[in-house]
C-alpha cells in the first residue's frame, strides 16, 4: 500500500526497507502508467470530433493500454493484437482484465490464443498474411551443392548453435547462409571455426527486408531451427516460414509455437524436434538426396499460403472482424 510503513524490527538489529509505494518498481509501474495516459490523452485529443468508432491497439503492451485509456475518454469500445513477445511485458492478470474489457483481442497465431487463454483472455486468431507477388516461386539454383538459408536475429531461441552442429554431420555437399545479425553472432563464428566450416558457412550479417526475395531464390531449403530460450521465449509463427513457403521453397522447421500450422510434415515441410541436431541432419540430407520430393513440397506450400495466408485474404478477414467490434 502506497505510504505504508514496512520497518522490521528483529532481535539484535534492525532491518530497514522503503515505504511498498517506494520500492523502484513500482515507481517503474507508476511512470509507466502516466505516460500512458499523457500519451492516451494526446491521441483522444486528436481524434475528438472525428467519426471514432474503437480504438484497436496493434500490441497487447503498451500499444493496448494507450487504446484503453484514450477509447474510455472518448467513450467507444477498444480492443489489440497479440503477436508474441508483446504478451510476455504484460502480467497475466492485467492480460486477462485487459481483455476481458476489450471488445476485440486478436492474436496471430493459435499458439499465442492458447497462452492467452491461460491467462484467461480470450481471443480471435487472424494469422499474418504474406504478399505472394512479392514473395512468388523461382527456379530452383543449379548445378551448384544444396543451399541452405536461414534468416533471423542472431539470438538464442532462433537455434542456430543447432543448426551449425547439424550441418557439420552432413556426408553431402552443401552451402549454408545465415543472414542476421544479434549479440550471438561472435558465439556463432566460434562455431563455424571450431567446426571447421569456415568454407561453407556464411555469416552473411543484417539483410534488408528487400533483400529476402533474392535470398529466398538462391535457396533449395530454408530451415528455422528454433529453441525455447532460458527464459521461455519462443517463435511462434515468424514470417520468414510464410515468406519461404510463398517462395516456393521446402521448409524444415523446429515443431515450436504455432509452425506446424504452416509447415505441414511431408506436405509444405519436415518438422524436427527442438534442439535436436541429428534429426535436422537427417532432415537436410533426405532433402538433398531427393530434389523431386523437395520440389513438391515446395510446391504445395505455395499453395497453401495462397489458401490460408494471402495477404489480401488476411486483410479482408481482418477488416471484418474489427468491423464487426467497432461498427
Amino acid at each position: 500500500m502506497e505510504g505504508h510503513d514496512a520497518r522490521r524490527h528483529r532481535r539484535g538489529h534492525q532491518r530497514l526497507s522503503a515505504p511498498v509505494g517506494d520500492l523502484p518498481a513500482e515507481r517503474a509501474a507508476r511512470a509507466r502508467r502516466a505516460r500512458h495516459a499523457r500519451r492516451a490523452a494526446r491521441l483522444a485529443e486528436r481524434l475528438r470530433g472525428r467519426e471514432v468508432t474503437g480504438i484497436h491497439g496493434y500490441f497487447a503492451h503498451r500499444p493496448a493500454a494507450v487504446a484503453a485509456h484514450a477509447a474510455r475518454r472518448l467513450g467507444v469500445p477498444y480492443g489489440f493484437s497479440v503477436h508474441a513477445r508483446d504478451a510476455r511485458k504484460v502480467t497475466p492478470a492485467a492480460l486477462a482484465a485487459r481483455a476481458r474489457r476489450a471488445a476485440c483481442v486478436i492474436a496471430c497465431n493459435r499458439d499465442i490464443a492458447a497462452e492467452l487463454a491461460r491467462a484467461g483472455a480470450p481471443s480471435r486468431v487472424l494469422p499474418h498474411g504474406v504478399d505472394t507477388h512479392r514473395f512468388r516461386p523461382r527456379p530452383e539454383p543449379r548445378g551448384v551443392p544444396l543451399c541452405l538459408l536461414a534468416v533471423g536475429r542472431l539470438v538464442e531461441k532462433k537455434g542456430f548453435e543447432t543448426l551449425i552442429e547439424a550441418v557439420a554431420r552432413l556426408t553431402i555437399p552443401f552451402r549454408l547462409r545465415i543472414v542476421g545479425e544479434g549479440p550471438r553472432q561472435a558465439r556463432l563464428a566460434r562455431a563455424v571455426a571450431a567446426a571447421r566450416l569456415g568454407e561453407r558457412v556464411t555469416l552473411a550479417g543484417p539483410g534488408t527486408h528487400a533483400d529476402l526475395p533474392a535470398e529466398y531464390a538462391r535457396a533449395h531449403v530454408v530451415v528455422l531451427p528454433s529453441v525455447a530460450d532460458r527464459n521461455g521465449d519462443r517463435d511462434g509463427l515468424p514470417n520468414v516460414v510464410l515468406e519461404a513457403l510463398a517462395s516456393a521453397r521446402a521448409v524444415v522447421a523446429s515443431d515450436v509455437g504455432a509452425v506446424a500450422t504452416a509447415v505441414l510434415p511431408g506436405r509444405t515441410g519436415v518438422l524436427v524436434p527442438p534442439g535436436d541436431a541429428e534429426a535436422l541432419a537427417r532432415a537436410l540430407e533426405l532433402l538433398a538426396r531427393r530434389p523431386d520430393w523437395r520440389k513438391r513440397l515446395g510446391r504445395e506450400g505455395r499453395a497453401y499460403i495462397e489458401r490460408r495466408f494471402e495477404l489480401g485474404r488476411c486483410t479482408e478477414r481482418l477488416g471484418r472482424v474489427l468491423e464487426r467490434a467497432y461498427g
